[in-house]
């Protein structure tokens, strides 16, 4: 294990995930049913995504800030990383499209790298912290 802050792992966001069905006064297109089954499975495939560096998943270190599911099933997704600095700050994006283009109704992915707010520890799952060692 290195220093969280030498890294670019994430953390999960309880509230990553938006679409119109979360506001009653936009209709969608996407039944909840299958937004909420499309959530959960790309949630799913995006813990499949580990930084090289650190033995927890990306959503579980909270580098995950947005999951956004448009009505034509597109999909914008921002990160970030635990340093900017991150060796595979170019590559990490990608690994994260790509899972999420495995999920079943998802049309098209957009990942955007962001560093507003900063990565910090607090981001981290409960999860996270004990696989870590961070109690």
């Amino acid at each position: 294990m290195t220093d969280s802050n030498t890294s670019c792992a994430p953390a999960p966001v309880p509230d990553a995930v938006e679409s119109d069905h979360q506001n009653p006064d936009v209709s969608s297109s996407i039944p909840k049913e299958e937004l909420s089954r499309m959530t959960d499975d790309m949630i799913a495939a995006i813990k499949t995504v580990y930084d090289p560096e650190i033995p927890v998943d990306i959503f579980e270190l909270g580098l995950i800030y947005k999951i956004d599911v448009e009505d034509d099933r597109s999909v914008k997704v921002d990160m970030t990383l635990t340093a900017p600095g991150c060796p595979v700050a170019g590559d990490m994006p990608g690994w994260v499209a790509d899972a999420v283009r495995t999920v079943e109704g998802v049309m098209d992915v957009d990942v955007q790298l962001v560093f507003e707010p900063p990565w910090d520890p607090s981001r981290m799952s409960d999860e996270a912290r004990v696989a870590l060692n961070m109690w």
